[in-house]
Parts: C-alpha cells; structure tokens; sequence
C-alpha cells in the first residue's frame, strides 16, 4: 500500500498540493504574494478521512514553505493546528 507522502505533487501553477488516492483528490490550497504563504483550505473527501492524509498534505506544504523562507499564515483552521503559537 502506498502512503500519500509518495503521492503528493506541488502544483506551483494552482497553488497547491494534491495527493490522488483512490480517484480522489485531496488537497492543500495556498496563495501566495512575495515571501508570504497563506493556507486557505485544505480537503480529503468523507471516503479517505481518517488516514492521515490531510496532516500529510500539510506536512509536505508546511516543509516546502520552510524550505522557501516564507513567512506562513493559514486562515485554514486545520493548518493553524500544526504552526507553533
């Protein structure tokens, strides 16, 4: 069985991270303007809830904005759950 880790694709262009599972997308949505991330929303499908993939998905952006220097907001409530206070 494959983890979402080894799914998730960054799509620059759409501003997001997306792991495919099973048909289904799951994603992680972003703006960005500068050095300024903002995570806006992050979704997996009712049918892929409960395996961690939504904390994979924000792991994977969490470590890319890092990498980037960005300075990171999230106005997704899910996101906020993993940036220090």
């Amino acid at each position: 069985m494959q983890h979402a880790s080894d799914l998730i694709e960054h799509q620059p262009d759409r501003c997001r991270f997306v792991a495919e599972v099973d048909g289904q997308e799951c994603v992680c949505d972003y703006t960005l303007q500068g050095k300024r991330v903002n995570f806006t929303h992050t979704f997996v499908p009712a049918s892929l809830r409960g395996r961690g993939l939504a904390e994979q998905l924000v792991a994977s952006a969490l470590s890319w904005a890092r990498a980037e220097n960005c300075e990171i907001e999230a106005s997704c409530w899910y996101v906020r759950r993993f940036l220090d206070d």
